[in-house]
């Protein structure tokens, strides 16, 4: 997810879809900090977008860098799956006019893939309005490095204070916590045990099943300082 114009090489989007109760946890701990002009950047097939734009919103441009998957946005939008405030544009930040601003710039499950994670979120900063917001969701612990990570094209899993360290001049951290702690176990068990390249459809349905449920519970009895994927949000002053 770097180059306009190429192909996304992973094969988990689809197969992450129908992960309905995780999608709809983080779009909890997200949805606060939505403002009328949202940015998605790495949109994939637009999974992300149909959690979290509601239609309240005046704009949602998805940026996808892979065009097939671009043209599937635009067939959800035509369906109605999509509001009708969301648009998709092929390409990359590095390509965006500076004169656009939006309210908020979202990346799920996206900077992980990018090589220079510093640099793509200071050309993000450029794009937010003043009191707008920048949020990154992304997997969490080097030490639960997988061939999963590998196979999906991942470059690094981020810490909260590794993510936090990347934050743009401007920017002041407003959120960081860590979400899934039970499915952090899993994730360890496929580390040590499995080491399987892609999780089977029954192992995501039984983790979204029964594993989210128990980390929306769990987490915030932890105080969100445990979970296999990470969340840094930056407001602009």
């Amino acid at each position: 997810m770097i180059d306009a114009g190429l192909r996304y090489q992973g094969s988990e989007l689809a197969l992450f879809a129908d992960a309905v109760r995780w999608k709809r946890y983080y779009a909890k701990s997200l949805r606060p900090f939505l403002g009328p002009a949202v940015l998605e950047v790495g949109a994939g097939i637009g999974g992300t977008t149909q959690v979290l734009c509601t239609g309240a919103q005046q704009r949602w441009l998805c940026l996808e860098p892979d065009a097939v998957l671009a043209a599937q946005i635009d067939e959800r939008r035509r369906a109605g799956d999509l509001p009708a405030c969301c648009e998709s544009r092929v390409g990359t930040l590095s390509a965006m006019a500076r004169t656009e601003r939006f309210d908020t710039v979202l990346y799920v499950d996206v900077l992980e893939h990018i090589e220079d994670d510093r640099d793509e979120l200071a050309q993000a900063a450029l794009l937010i309005n003043r009191g707008g917001h920048l949020i990154v969701l992304a997997p969490a612990h080097a030490w639960l490095w997988s061939p999963f990570d590998a196979a999906v094209g991942h470059h690094r899993r981020y810490t909260r204070e590794s993510l936090l360290a990347l934050g743009p001049d401007g920017m002041r951290a407003v959120r960081t916590r860590y979400l899934d702690a039970v499915g952090l176990l899993a994730s360890l068990g496929n580390r040590l045990v499995l080491r399987s390249a892609l999780p089977t459809a029954s192992q995501i349905r039984a983790w979204d099943r029964f594993m989210v449920p128990l980390s929306r519970i769990v987490d915030p009895l932890l105080g969100y300082l445990a979970g296999k994927t990470v969340v840094a949000v930056w407001q602009r002053d």
